[in-house]
């Protein structure tokens, strides 16, 4: 069985209108909800053994401040610039490539990708996935290649708000 976790970047600054939306870093409120997150996450067991992110600034910083908080060395993040802005098919054909020896696999990108690819593996359908949101869902397949539609079960589902 392959788990899949899949984590939304903590909340992003507008302030400055000339940056680039993928060079947006995080807000104090992104910033302040993200040691959190990585606590539940380690206290729950969530210990992937790859973290996958999207190269914009904000999706980074939250992947390397996750990895901390679950003991994940920073260093061996995978960033993935094509992340930014990726269509739910591209996260589908990226963790079908994967590894078979990766058992646990944490995301770390933005919506509406994220959301429709939690739909797609779980049947499930969210009102919502907040920024700095965490969804487990393990996954009845022995092999990443075997990732398909409804193969999974969304069994955490944790944002900043239910702890506020």
């Amino acid at each position: 069985m392959k788990q899949l976790t899949l984590v939304r970047h903590a909340k992003s600054c507008w302030k400055d209108p000339q940056l680039a939306d993928f060079d947006r870093p995080l807000n104090k409120r992104g910033l302040r909800d993200l040691p959190g997150l990585a606590t539940r996450a380690g206290e729950m067991g969530l210990r992937p053994d790859l973290i996958i992110s999207s190269g914009a600034n904000r999706a980074i910083n939250t992947a390397i401040q996750l990895a901390r908080g679950i003991g994940y060395p920073p260093e061996e993040i995978e960033n993935i610039a094509e992340l930014y802005h990726a269509r739910s098919e591209t996260l589908m054909n990226l963790l079908q490539s994967q590894s078979d020896h990766h058992r646990h696999i944490a995301v770390v990108g933005h919506n509406p990708s994220l959301e429709l690819l939690t739909t797609y593996l779980t049947g499930e359908k969210l009102s919502k996935f907040p920024t700095c949101g965490l969804l487990h869902i393990p996954l009845s397949i022995t092999c990443w290649t075997e990732l398909a539609e409804s193969c999974g079960t969304l069994e955490i589902f944790d944002y900043p708000k239910l702890h506020a």
